[in-house]
């Protein structure tokens, strides 16, 4: 069960630094990041809120995920739950400010983006279930082992970013920082961290409770 505390703790860790990344990446007002501005222009075309579309385009994303048979992990729910949770409270305190200078944008966006990549290092690393949206990534790394993970990461965060941007989300220089940016830090990051995302052995929901319960009976 100790084991299962601390890649729980890992998980809500990475999840926390996911989900300040994306803050930052909007509060640097230089031009939303492809996830961001597909869920704002869903969510113009439909009034619905930000944080409702994000759980519906998680969901169907997972399913997805599903079809090219990735495992289905408490990781994956609570990314689905936790990481707009995270964000509102993170807006609450109120203590990151909107940039509204083109250099402070663009330091805000980079960092946002290195938050989001160590944020994925963390919950990924915890082996319970990637998250809708990396476990769309990790499927198609399997699928594509030749082609490096960041440009894999790259071009699908280009395919939302163009759909967003059809559906009238507010795009800028900050939009094609985060598209190049994201699969180079991506890449650099779990270089540095020697970790191979791919190699990762997820646990699907009802393998988890299996082993807790084993656990349990020694």
């Amino acid at each position: 069960m100790k084991g299962y505390s601390v890649r729980l703790v890992r998980l809500i860790f990475g999840l926390f630094l996911f989900a300040l990344g994306s803050f930052l990446t909007i509060q640097a007002n230089i031009g939303l990041a492809s996830w961001e501005a597909f869920s704002m222009g869903i969510a113009n075309i439909t009034g619905q809120t930000y944080g409702n579309i994000l759980i519906i385009s998680g969901v169907v994303i997972l399913g997805v995920d599903v079809l090219l048979k990735e495992k289905v992990g408490f990781g994956t729910i609570l990314n689905t739950i936790l990481i707009g949770v995270f964000v509102d409270m993170i807006q609450a305190f109120e203590i990151i400010p909107q940039m509204h200078g083109f250099f402070s944008g663009v330091v805000m966006l980079l960092l946002g983006q290195v938050s989001i990549c160590i944020g994925s290092f963390f919950y990924i690393g915890a082996s319970m279930g990637c998250g809708p949206r990396d476990a769309l990534m990790v499927a198609l790394g399997k699928r594509l082992p030749n082609v490096p993970i960041g440009i894999v990461r790259g071009c699908i965060e280009g395919a939302v970013l163009l759909i967003g941007w059809l559906l009238g989300a507010k795009v800028g220089i900050g939009t094609v920082i985060s598209v190049f940016g994201i699969s180079f830090i991506l890449e650099t990051t779990f270089k540095i961290l020697h970790f191979n995302v791919t190699n990762v052995e997820h646990e699907s929901v009802v393998e988890t409770v299996k082993a807790i319960k084993t656990e349990y009976v020694r």
